[in-house]
């Protein structure tokens, strides 16, 4: 008498989170992480050891409002259901928004096609966005911070805002949008681009709020473009501003 095995299925899941309390999306040795605590909560609801593979990495204390990880499971009987319970285990600062079946050889992080990023910043002191916004006190130029941000959109190699002990293979990426909006009393940046190095976002940030306040000019900012250097940049901005706000994919992928 033979034994059928169940046939297993790649989920992705959509998810969110607060990242002030974790060390990154990615398991740590000694730190807690989003990863962790999706991966215990989901091995302990479907009662199998559960891995997932994120579609990025943030670092510790960036935030997500969207972010997408693949895993292998059995047919689920209910989406509606699972969706309610996992979110019933996990923390008030994790929520997973969406679970969809992908084909078998779908995969979150090389699959996606685009990523994008929003930076908060809080134009003085503000009680309530303290741990969701950076607070500066001086407004920067934000038209000539435009204007350095569309050198991004023209180049290629951004080893300059890359972290100096990082393992790529490439330090290309491709950005198809940067702007900063002005907004009540908040500036929000918006990049988006196929790929990003890691602390990228953050550098470029804090080089553009060096533009902004004139401490870097528009030629000192094409300089630092081309140096390929992390040390002619400036002081990345801190964590708690960055949200990862979209992760994009060909819709070949949805079954």
């Amino acid at each position: 008498m033979s034994i059928l095995k169940k046939i297993q299925l790649r989920y992705f899941i959509e998810i969110a989170y607060n990242g002030k309390n974790y060390f990154g999306w990615q398991r740590q040795p000694e730190q807690i992480s989003v990863q962790q605590v999706l991966e215990e909560t989901l091995s302990t609801l479907l009662r199998k050891e559960i891995k997932l593979m994120g579609a990025g990495r943030t670092d510790a204390g960036v935030h997500a409002k969207q972010l997408f990880a693949h895993f292998d499971f059995d047919e689920l009987d209910n989406k509606d259901e699972f969706l309610f319970r996992i979110n019933s285990f996990l923390p008030k600062d994790i929520s997973v928004k969406n679970i969809f079946e992908v084909k078998g050889d779908a995969h979150a992080r090389f699959d996606a096609i685009e990523r994008e990023y929003e930076y908060l910043i809080s134009l003085g002191k503000d009680p309530f966005s303290q741990d969701f916004a950076f607070q500066i006190n001086n407004k920067p130029d934000v038209d000539l911070m435009n204007k350095a941000a569309e050198l991004l959109l023209h180049h290629k190699n951004f080893q300059c805002f890359s972290r100096s002990k990082t393992d790529v293979k490439t330090y290309n990426c491709t950005i198809v949008k940067a702007r900063w909006e002005a907004k009540n009393n908040r500036l929000i940046f918006t990049i988006a681009a196929d790929r990003f190095l890691r602390n990228m976002v953050r550098a470029i940030v804090g080089t553009l709020l060096d533009v902004g306040h004139g401490k870097t000019t528009l030629e000192d900012f094409k300089a630092i473009l081309n140096s390929k250097s992390r040390e002619e940049a400036g002081a990345s901005a801190p964590a708690h501003g960055l949200y990862l706000t979209k992760v994009v994919y060909p819709e070949v992928l949805l079954i």
